[in-house]
């Protein structure tokens, strides 16, 4: 049962018998809880069509709504509101119906869809850092809310594997003679991960300051693209190298992929793509490089110049999206769009979701622009950036060492282990490293997907570890509390009665939590199931402190209440699963 829509159709039903238009129904949560659970504020519109008072109106709802349900008790209160109270009786349905089957009041859309999610976006020959964890750790959490919502979904992490970075490490690497036997010059030097990790910045910082580097990074990573010898090998020798520990990093956050593509992997598509926009006349040359104008009106308007030697400036500027280099290399947008292409051949998804980096947006309303213009995406098919903020530090600017460099996503996977390993110690459990990574990732992930997707967020180990307040860890432990308790009972849950105020209270929080996966799909963020999965937390802990289910002597209440606890676990769990949090059974 949906309780909310069966709530709407009682008052729709009585707008027809009174007859208002049904139109005008709506209905919230309550403002007072003490009053009511929801409320209706329909009256104040109807007053003004119906040329009458709106507690007239409002008094007239409720009388007619009481005709229509034993589940709820509905009042009118000054100025014009309609309360609407649910009854023990009816909390105690719906307490079943969870119990019976978590997913149970999980309302899905009418229409399932065909998905493609685009997430984690690791770079290939770079260290995965702390700029790195929001991707896959809300792609993650979005994919399993899509198919929890019935809609079928592939993913897939794209790595970043095609692009100058990959012609700057090799470059850097031969300058520094790790490569000579791959040319018939020698030894070949062992390449671990540290020396990608000391290569690539190297091979950055140089690119800007030294002309030749960059036209050698340049004309490798179109050898690359070429699958030219031996700089192919060199760079599938490197891909390999940095996607295994990728994926360790991945599956320690708890992220799974259907697939491991890459950039790579849309080449056989690339040429094909740009000769559509060629035989369309949508491209052009410009400086030397193939680009695409992707502005619309209203944008690039020019800002009249001062003097002639002043260079032209423009309001809302939007750039033309560059599809082939100077040099007929491959570009970022090249390869995304040619993405786009391979994926509705493959697919033929109604909806490709990019979870990325804010910061990518102009990148991201270029390319999508780009593939609506050419027709690679239909008009109907949804091209979506789910844009998320940054992770900062205490002081608000970017999370780093006390040395001042990115943090590494490893030592944050070390960092969060170590602190949940102290907690536990506290709590008398010593070296379960596994349930310590639990813990700790679960702290990671719930102090990210509390925020808001879009904005920045602070980085605080602390906080976030704490088994008190709103935190991960806090919410694991309850289900862990409650896992126990059900243990020593010995008692099988039985059908549940709802008597008591913190029996209620527990049910109205699990219905709360169930609308939070409506408004998370649609705002394509986490935040309020964080907040309600954790409000059902606090519930169920005033429960646990007031009412003591293992001296209950009546046995049809004890199993009411250990099935209202069994319930509450089921609904916790579904909600931490969604967030992609393991729930542990001791803590």
């Amino acid at each position: 049962m949906i309780v909310k829509d069966y709530l709407i159709s009682k008052l729709e039903e009585a707008f027809t018998k009174l007859g208002y238009d049904k139109g005008d129904v709506t209905l919230g949560q309550a403002n007072n809880p003490q009053v009511a659970d929801y409320q209706c504020n329909s009256a104040f519109v109807l007053a003004k069509k119906l040329g009458k008072r709106p507690d007239e109106v409002a008094e007239a709802i409720a009388q007619e709504l009481e005709k229509y349900s034993k589940d709820f008790v509905a009042t009118f209160s000054k100025p014009a509101f309609v309360n609407i109270k649910m009854t023990n009786e009816f909390l105690s349905k719906i307490a079943n119906s969870v119990l019976e089957d978590p997913k149970n009041m999980v309302k899905k859309p009418e229409k399932p869809l065909k998905i493609v999610m685009d997430y984690g976006g690791a770079n290939v020959a770079k260290e995965l850092h702390i700029g790195h964890v929001r991707s896959p750790i809300i792609g993650e959490a979005l994919f399993r809310l899509n198919k929890l919502m019935g809609n079928e979904v592939v993913t897939d992490t794209h790595l970043g594997d095609w692009g100058l970075q990959m012609g700057l490490t090799v470059a850097q690497l031969e300058d520094d003679g790790y490569l000579e036997g791959y040319f018939g010059r020698g030894t070949n030097k062992e390449i671990t991960l540290d020396t990608l990790n000391e290569e690539y910045p190297k091979a950055s910082k140089r690119k800007s300051t030294e002309s030749d580097f960059k036209k050698k990074a340049d004309d490798y990573t179109l050898f690359i693209q070429r699958k030219k010898q031996p700089f192919y090998q060199i760079y599938q020798d490197i891909r390999a190298l940095s996607v295994a520990k990728i994926k360790e990093h991945y599956l320690q956050l708890g992220c799974h992929f259907d697939l491991w593509y890459g950039e790579s992997t849309a080449e056989p598509y690339l040429n094909r793509a740009v000769q559509m926009f060629k035989d369309k006349g949508l491209a052009y040359m410009s400086e030397g490089a193939l680009v695409v104008d992707v502005a619309k009106e209203g944008e690039n308007i020019p800002i009249e110049k001062k003097s002639d030697d002043e260079p032209q400036r423009y309001r809302n500027p939007m750039p033309p999206v560059i599809i082939k280099k100077y040099n007929d290399a491959d570009l970022y947008a090249t390869t995304d769009i040619a993405t786009v292409l391979m994926r509705n051949e493959t697919y033929s998804p109604d909806k490709i979701m990019y979870i990325v980096d804010q910061r990518q947006t102009m990148h991201f309303t270029q390319f999508i622009r780009a593939c609506k213009l050419v027709g690679i995406s239909p008009k109907e098919q949804e091209l979506v950036q789910i844009s998320f903020g940054t992770v900062n530090g205490k002081d608000g600017k970017a999370f780093k060492t006390r040395e001042g460099t990115t943090v590494k996503l490893s030592d944050i996977i070390d960092m969060i282990t170590t602190k949940a390993s102290q907690r536990l110690k506290e709590n008398g459990i010593v070296g379960d490293q596994k349930l310590a990574l639990m813990i700790g990732v679960g702290a990671l992930k719930f102090g990210d997907l509390s925020n808001i997707v879009y904005k920045d967020y602070v980085f605080d180990l602390d906080k976030f570890s704490s088994f008190e307040g709103k935190t991960g860890p806090y919410i694991q432990y309850t289900a862990a509390r409650i896992n126990s308790l059900i243990t020593k009972t010995g008692v099988e849950p039985g059908e549940i009665k709802v008597e008591t105020d913190e029996e209620r209270n527990i049910v109205i929080s699990l219905v709360k939590m169930y609308e939070s996966f409506t408004t998370a799909y649609e705002e394509n963020s986490l935040h309020s199931l964080c907040a309600a999965v954790y409000n059902l937390a606090s519930s169920y802990a005033v429960f646990y402190n007031n009412i003591k289910v293992n001296t209950e002597k009546d046995s049809k209440r004890k199993a009411s209440l250990v099935g209202l606890s069994l319930a509450t676990l089921k609904a916790i769990t579904l909600g931490l699963d969604t967030l992609g949090i393991e729930t542990p059974t001791k803590m």
